[in-house]
């Protein structure tokens, strides 16, 4: 139980928000395996390694020298050459109903969900790294919203940052279409920090303006009227824990995300941050 699955976006993640965990992790004596929508390759979105860049909300660089240095140093390494495909782990999508084959199709699914399950028994934990590439191939991706079931009805920790962490928002029962993150306290990207312009993805040339759905609205609706979403507007951290999920605000929660969920499993940590 030493190993945690990091899942990226093949799409641009943001360096930090990989380096902090991972950095955390490891140091902790975890041996990290790495996942994406289909097995390619993730790259670090490029203002993530760049020191002279300027956060449009926060008005001031987010990216510090030796950070800038670190991700350009992973981005050089063949680390993430050869990712785990969440195509291969969960190898048939959820059928459509107008199938005329839908019975023995989604038999044959939730089949293939308990197989995968028995793959993720060697895992501790489950990371969902953010940046703006989740928005496109992990917020509504099947496949991650099976993979983090798989972690949660197994009671493993299941820690989330930034725009990863929509993706808790819409991992739901099947059936009963209501959010696993339902009466939990969750934080994440609020209203006041989301772009106004300047949303973009690796490898894709196309400037989509400010983020498609405001992830602050989200949550909140997710975690229902028992839950609460913390946008510790002001501060300088924000990170949650209600167990099994951890959840980070931003870039700056990375380490502090590591951290919370290296606790979390050493320590039995249930609740922090609320």
């Amino acid at each position: 139980m030493q190993r945690v699955l990091i899942v990226l976006s093949e799409y641009g993640y943001w360096g930090e928000e990989l380096i902090g965990p991972k950095e955390t992790l490891e140091k902790a004596g975890y041996i990290l395996d790495y996942v994406t929508p289909t097995g390619k390759r993730p790259h670090a979105l490029p203002p993530s390694m760049d020191a002279s860049y300027v956060d449009p909300p926060l008005g001031k660089p987010v990216v510090s020298e030796e950070m800038a240095g670190k991700v350009k140093e992973l981005e050089e390494s063949d680390i993430l050459d050869h990712p785990l495909s969440l195509k291969e782990l969960f190898p048939l999508d959820r059928p459509y109903m107008s199938y005329s084959s839908y019975l023995r199709l989604f038999e044959e699914y939730n089949r293939n969900i308990e197989t995968t399950a028995e793959y993720c028994e060697r895992y501790a934990a489950l990371v969902l790294v953010g940046g703006s590439g989740p928005i496109v191939d992990m917020v509504n991706n099947v496949r991650v919203h099976d993979l983090i079931q798989i972690f949660y009805h197994a009671d493993k920790a299941i820690a989330a940052e930034c725009y990863g962490v929509a993706c808790l928002a819409f991992a739901r029962d099947y059936w009963l279409r209501k959010s696993l993150i339902w009466g939990k306290h969750v934080t994440g990207h609020p209203l006041e920090y989301d772009y106004l312009d300047g949303t973009g993805f690796f490898g894709v040339n196309f400037n989509m303006g400010p983020p498609p759905y405001p992830l602050e609205f989200i949550l909140r609706d997710a975690v229902g009227p028992n839950g609460e979403f913390h946008g510790n507007v002001g501060k300088t951290i924000s990170a949650i824990v209600d167990y099994p999920f951890i959840t980070g605000w931003s870039t700056a929660d990375s380490y502090k995300t590591g951290e919370l969920l290296v606790s979390v499993m050493r320590d039995g940590l249930k609740r922090y941050g609320w």
